[in-house]
């Protein structure tokens, strides 16, 4: 079985904190290779500021690049709405039954995870890996032996903070991949709609 991350997430847009925690999840961590999977919107977050689905699955292949233990992953795209993580999981061991799926999530969504839909299904059916989040302790009760501790470095970079220095005129060219950062001028001009 080949282990693969789904780092699932709005990649609004990806930044250098993404990139870094999923290698070293692949390269220090126990997985094979990190699949990015872009959502179209997540049902507890609100659309505003969210750049084009389709371009922000662009701004995700262009900065993985030729690393091949990184992967795009577009599936949210067609699956129905809304969109609900243990229905996307169902989805992808059914289409890749040769892959064993372990869901990576932010110390932050682990603290509201009983707010997500089945969320003990979620938790006793696929591997969880949980990476840290200032000021988000991690506890993991004795009840979910597929919930790991990533134990990955703490990178407090957020999609909201590179948005509002796009918007401020920032010179953000060290937190974006370089492979993107051709298209801040896009990404502006989205923000500023």
């Amino acid at each position: 079985m080949i282990k693969t991350g789904i780092f699932s997430g709005s990649f609004n847009p990806i930044h250098i904190g993404h990139l870094a925690l999923a290698n070293w999840l692949c390269e220090m961590g126990e997985l094979d290779e990190v699949w990015f999977l872009v959502t179209p919107q997540s049902p507890l977050k609100k659309k505003a500021d969210l750049l084009d689905d389709h371009f922000r699955l662009h701004l995700v292949e262009k900065a993985i690049g030729s690393y091949t233990k990184f992967k795009a992953c577009d599936i949210e795209f067609s699956l129905p709405r809304p969109l609900y993580t243990i229905n996307t999981l169902a989805a992808l061991t059914k289409q890749y039954p040769e892959h064993q799926f372990q869901l990576i999530i932010g110390a932050d969504n682990w603290h509201i995870i009983d707010r997500w839909k089945d969320s003990e299904k979620l938790l006793t059916t696929y591997p969880v890996l949980v990476y840290p989040r200032m000021n988000y302790p991690i506890t993991i009760p004795a009840a979910y032996p597929l919930v790991k501790n990533a134990d990955a470095p703490l990178i407090e970079i957020s999609s909201t903070f590179i948005r509002e220095g796009i918007r401020q005129n920032k010179d953000l060219r060290f937190f974006l991949p370089q492979a993107i950062f051709e298209d801040i001028q896009t990404i502006k001009n989205s923000l500023n709609r």
